[in-house]
């Protein structure tokens, strides 16, 4: 019998935002999953329904279940939990789906026990779930998602996370395209090594980028928002790409990027109009090419994880 349980939204998530290669991430408004997380006596993790997609339901090849489990290893807690999945992020979307998942769960589990566990360790039980889907314990995901905002991964081993100002007119629009694109898949077509000329122009970018989000330097923002090492090579897996760049710029766009390992594609834009622009210049784009997508425009969201909102947190 579960002694107590609750009920939370975890956002979607951008990672990566064009220059910073697993180290940046964003958290998304209003676009996200539901999670319902309860405390029982029988100890380890079951999960007792998932909606919306076809996931494993075994706690240990589920990335929620893992994420879990390896909170749990790290108390006393002497009993176990039960957790429902229901999912409106799309596994293999590129914002983040098993990201949601393992943050979702890590989050609630900790509620439940009394908050023994700082933010930053809730990242490092997620991101132990992330490496279930792609191979790599990555945390660019699960830090905006727990932490809400803009995020920085300065390192992962000690594990040390930033938070990074938010514009207040920063926006941000989507296009997913609705096809399947494993981060695993994504992340074996990676080079190992760069040049130094192209490390230097990145650290660049990636400096001026936070610089300009701290000022709220849109120009400088805009000139950031670049990357030379992963998007030659990824955006050849999504179809469209160049001319969803040419489309979303030509709209008035700040920058044009993959949200994480894709399919899905990002834009950043300076006020809620251009963002609108945005999304219809990219839809308008895509319309020709005979492949479904859904587009979303959304406000950076300042908050991560939290207890589900039923006027609030509507899933998209």
């Amino acid at each position: 019998m579960e002694s107590s349980k609750i009920t939370i939204f975890s956002p979607a998530t951008i990672a990566n935002l064009s220059c910073g290669f697993d180290v940046l991430g964003l958290a998304l408004e209003g676009i996200g999953d539901r999670m319902t997380v309860g405390l029982t006596p029988e100890k380890g993790v079951r999960i007792s329904q998932i909606t919306g997609a076809d996931l494993p339901m075994e706690a240990e090849k589920n990335v929620a279940g893992v994420a879990a489990l390896a909170l749990l290893r790290a108390t006393d807690y002497q009993g176990g939990v039960v957790i429902e999945i229901e999912k409106q992020i799309l596994p293999g979307s590129g914002i983040g789906s098993s990201a949601a998942s393992a943050a979702g769960a890590v989050w609630a589990v900790n509620k439940l026990l009394g908050d023994p566990f700082t933010p930053e360790r809730l990242v490092g039980f997620a991101a132990l779930g992330e490496a279930l889907a792609s191979g790599a314990a990555h945390a660019d995901n699960v830090a905006p998602a727990l932490y809400g905002g803009i995020t920085l991964i300065r390192s992962y081993d000690p594990l040390d996370i930033a938070r990074i100002h938010c514009p207040p007119l920063l926006y941000a629009t989507l296009l997913h395209p609705q096809i399947e694109l494993k981060t695993s898949d994504s992340r074996s077509i990676l080079k190992r090594t760069i040049s130094l000329e192209k490390g230097i122009r990145q650290w660049g970018n990636v400096g001026g980028l936070v610089t300009g989000l701290f000022t709220e330097d849109y120009g400088l923002i805009s000139r950031s928002l670049e990357d030379g090492i992963i998007e030659p090579l990824r955006s050849l897996l999504i179809p469209g790409f160049d001319d969803l760049r040419e489309a979303a710029l030509g709209a008035g766009a700040l920058g044009f990027g993959i949200s994480g390992s894709g399919p899905s594609v990002f834009a950043l834009s300076r006020g809620k109009e251009t963002a609108l622009q945005t999304e219809q210049s990219l839809i308008s784009c895509y319309s020709s090419l005979g492949i479904p997508f859904k587009t979303y425009t959304s406000a950076i969201s300042k908050n991560g994880v939290r207890l589900w909102n039923a006027q609030t947190d509507i899933l998209t």
